[in-house]
């Protein structure tokens, strides 16, 4: 019958044994009889630390049974409750420059950037027609200006009428208004500035044709400038006037720039659903005029606020973790900003949550960070 080979060394051990016994009683290979005795003798421990190794392997390997989780401290900090919106950087009071009247463009007088005066000629208009009326009317004007003068001196001596007399005088003084309007449109051949500032734009080249309303040039000054945003309409019952605002632009990378709340109009777009804000600058800031920004308007704050991840807050709970174990806990939540979640009842400084739980999750069950 064909023997394992366990059971072939067991059969050789067993052997060397008895062959031990026997050499013991004579005395007989000392040093081969005692090395065996010594495996007999540690031969208990060996194999009792050799599992304990195999389960400290399994357990490095499999883990200990707890899910892995992210967390966070609940800690103190400010609660700020914001407002998200766009706005761009506009002057005060900014002027459109356009015609009065249809010309030829000769010549522009101002550039982009340049400083003007109130007053200030920008943009002069071909004025040959208005010129030539104006020469026929003044000359109509003086005939009948004589023709006044020699009727009111027949009135007098009696040779015509009263309603002769007036009707001459009236002709007169129509002529000369007639004259003096055709001056004053000659005069608006000559574009000027409506207020003093700098030219922010500039749509107008020698040999265009003005029309009247079209913008040829846009006036501002940077001295008044202040923020125009645009507000949802679902934020807007939040906003009031007086409240801080915190600006930023890619422009100006890691700088905050601060204003407050000046006005809110009292008309919205309804195409847009949303409401214009405008926001003075907290500090003289010199900015382009155009400039776009971002817009936090702070609604509310509160400072020593127990704040959570807003990741680890859903639906007014959170998980927590105690003794190792995760906890579901219904919390009471004061200002939910989109980074932090400010915790008015239900958890304590120092507290563990768990963050972005993950799906599956059980009242009771390990968890390890």
């Amino acid at each position: 019958m064909r023997q394992t080979g366990n059971q072939q060394e067991a059969r050789n051990f067993n052997a060397q044994m008895q062959r031990c016994r026997s050499a013991e009683a004579a005395r007989d290979t000392p040093a081969r009889c005692g090395a065996v005795r010594l495996m007999r003798r540690y031969l208990k421990w060996i194999i009792p630390a050799g599992l304990l190794l195999v389960a400290l392997a399994a357990w490095l390997v499999l883990g200990t049974g707890a899910t892995r989780v992210e967390t966070a401290q609940v800690e103190r900090g400010p609660a700020v409750e914001l407002v998200y919106a766009t706005g761009f950087v506009e002057a005060a009071r900014p002027a459109t420059v356009s015609a009065r009247l249809t010309a030829p463009v000769v010549k522009v007088l101002a550039e982009e950037g340049q400083r003007v005066t109130q007053g200030q000629a920008l943009v002069l208009l071909d004025d040959g027609e208005q010129r030539g009326q104006l020469a026929q009317a003044e000359a109509q004007a003086r005939g009948a200006t004589l023709a006044e003068q020699r009727m009111v001196t027949l009135f007098h001596q009696g040779w015509v009428t009263r309603a002769q007399r007036d009707e001459a005088v009236a002709s007169a003084q129509a002529a000369r208004a007639a004259a003096a309007a055709i001056r004053a449109k000659l005069g608006q051949t000559v574009i000027r500035a409506g207020l003093s500032g700098v030219v922010l734009k500039r749509d107008v080249e020698p040999g265009d044709l003005a029309i009247p309303g079209q913008a040829l040039m846009e006036l501002g000054d940077p001295a008044t400038a202040r923020v125009t945003a645009t507000v949802d309409e679902r934020d807007i019952p939040r906003v009031r006037v007086g409240q801080a605002v915190l600006m930023s632009t890619d422009g100006l990378p890691g700088k905050v720039i601060r204003g407050r709340v000046s006005e809110i109009t009292p008309g919205g777009d309804p195409a847009q659903r949303a409401f214009r804000v405008r926001i003075a600058f907290a500090d003289a800031a010199s900015l382009p005029l155009g400039l776009t920004l971002e817009v936090n308007i702070v609604t509310q704050q509160r400072e020593g606020a127990l704040l959570v991840p807003a990741s680890g807050f859903a639906d007014d709970q959170v998980w927590v973790v105690v003794d190792g174990r995760a906890s579901r806990r219904r919390v009471t939540a004061g200002i939910i900003g989109a980074d932090k979640v400010e915790i008015r009842q239900g958890l304590a400084a120092g507290d563990t949550i768990i963050v972005n739980p993950p799906e599956g999750l059980e009242d009771g069950d390990r968890v390890a960070p």
